[in-house]
Order: structure tokens, then sequence, then C-alpha cells
């Protein structure tokens, strides 16, 4: 069922499955990706309890195995509608049979989208239900058009950070991937133009995602041929994630917020001694916001 809120800039939509964001309008403008199955058939797919893949599709927990899919059981999902109007919507996951049988967690998970301006505010947050600690991974997925704007091509755009945040840093450092997309340990420094730009291409891609780290909390995707925008801001996230389809032109890019990063290569992983996960011990909360900016 999908769901709408709106201001004077801004109409958004959403779904109850998954939670997952259907449209953003300004000025009558789509910015959001809206799925095509030549390339990538989602829009905004929203991770959890895990992030990408997981060798063998399974991990363990306190010895025991489960299986989960890629980026977890949340973009599949039913949520509940908690919420609806004036500027705001709430999704509402409660666990179930359904989770627990790849998930073992009792918890209960919340999207919420809110207005402001021209700004979607965007949190997730998780209460522990359970009598031990929590183990898990959450982000954000949301494709958007490119172009933006006629006349205007692909390579065109560029991603922006912010300047001001690379001061006192070493850089930005790209995490190493196999080919399978699993880690392998061989993480690089990531050289920018003009130390903040990376300018696109649908080659980038080749390779699959480019995951950062060590970057500035604000990343813009704009042409200096055009005057439309997109700004994500992600305060809370250790990782940034770009994607489109591999080794396509695929008209869109996927700015990815992520609080984990997946499994080694050729290694089933046990959820609580990964260290990039999320530990939430039990019966406590926690919130991860994030926003997305347009104009």
């Amino acid at each position: 069922m999908i769901s709408a809120i709106e201001n004077e800039w801004l109409r958004v939509e959403a779904d109850t499955l998954g939670g997952e964001l259907q449209s953003i309008r300004c000025g009558g403008h789509e910015y959001l990706w809206q799925g095509d199955p030549r390339y990538w058939e989602q829009k905004a797919p929203n991770l959890f309890p895990y992030i990408a893949r997981l060798t063998e599709g399974r991990y363990t927990l306190h010895g025991k195995s489960y299986s989960m899919p890629i980026h977890g059981f949340g973009p599949t999902t039913e949520m509940e509608l908690e919420e609806c109007g004036e500027g705001k919507i709430v999704f509402r996951l409660d666990a179930d049979e359904h989770t627990k049988a790849c998930y073992p967690c009792a918890f209960t998970y919340r999207i919420v989208y809110e207005l402001e301006g021209r700004t979607l505010k965007v949190c997730f947050e998780v209460i522990n239900r359970g009598k031990e600690d929590m183990f898990f991974g959450i982000g954000g997925h949301p494709g958007f058009n490119v172009p933006m704007e006629e006349g205007l091509r692909f390579e065109d755009y560029y991603l922006e950070f912010e300047k001001d945040g690379m001061e006192g840093t070493d850089g930005p450092v790209r995490i190493g991937f196999s080919p399978a997309c699993f880690l392998d340990g061989k993480d690089m420094p990531y050289p920018m133009q003009d130390g903040c730009r990376i300018p696109l291409s649908h080659d980038m891609f080749d390779q699959d995602a480019i995951v950062l780290t060590n970057t500035p909390k604000t990343v813009t995707l704009r042409s200096d041929k055009g005057s439309r925008y997109v700004r994500v801001r992600f305060p809370q996230m250790p990782y940034i994630g770009f994607w489109h389809a591999v080794k396509t032109d695929a008209p869109y890019i996927c700015i990815e917020p992520w609080s984990s990063l997946p499994s080694r290569q050729d290694v089933v992983e046990e959820l609580s001694e990964q260290p990039s996960l999320v530990r939430l011990p039990a019966q406590e909360s926690y919130r991860n916001s994030w926003s997305i900016e347009v104009g």
C-alpha cells in the first residue's frame, strides 16, 4: 500500500512493502529512479538487518546457522503503516515467525520519513525487545535519475563531497571487494578530482559498487551544466556506497549510506564477532538519521 505526504516543495510516496520510497517530486520533477527491469527494478530499498552479501547466503549466531538473502529481509517484508499525515510517514515491523526463521531476534524496526522544506529526513529506529544483545546492519539504497535535465548526459554529472570535511583526515578510503563482492581486505586510498569530486561514467561500476569510508558526511550529485541537484547527508553512517547496474548505461545512480559491511570472502560470519555491525544491548533502542535534499 502506497502512502503520500507533501509540503509546499515536495511530494513523497512510500510503500508498506519494505517501507520503500516510490517517488520524490519537487516542482513536478521526479528525482527518484522509477525502476526498469532492463537495469534495476527497485527504487530505494531499506537494508535490514544485514547489508549486502553473506558468504554462502548464511551466518551463525552463537554457533547456530541461519540463512538470509542479500540486504536482509527488510526490503521484501510488508510493514505496518503506523502513522501518515502532517508531512510524516512511519512504518513499523515487529519480529514474527517469518523474521525469526532467518534472524532469531525480538525487535521493533521503524522507518520514519519527515518533510522539512526541500529535505526528506529519514530515521531508522531499532528497539531490542529481547534478553540478549542484537547484532545488525542498516542502511539506505535510493536510486536517483541521471541526467536530471533535458540535454544533459550521465557523464555531465559528478559527486561532490563537502571540502571542509576533508580537513584533518587522511582522505577517503575505498573498501576492498573481491570479484564476488565480498570483503577482500585490500582497502585503498581513493583519490578524488580537486580533492572532493568523483566524475560520473558508466564504466566506473564495471566492477560493481564503490564503497568508501573516511569521507565527509555530505555528498551532492550535480552538474555544472544544470541547476538540479540531490544532496545526501549521512552524519551517523561510517560508509557511503555508489552503484548502478554493472556494465550497463543505466540512467541512474544509487547513493547508499551504510552502517556496516558485508561478509569477508569465503568466511561464514559469526554475527556476534563481525566488527562493523551495530551491537544493541537488550531492551535498548538505536536511531540513525540521514536525509535527502533536492533542488
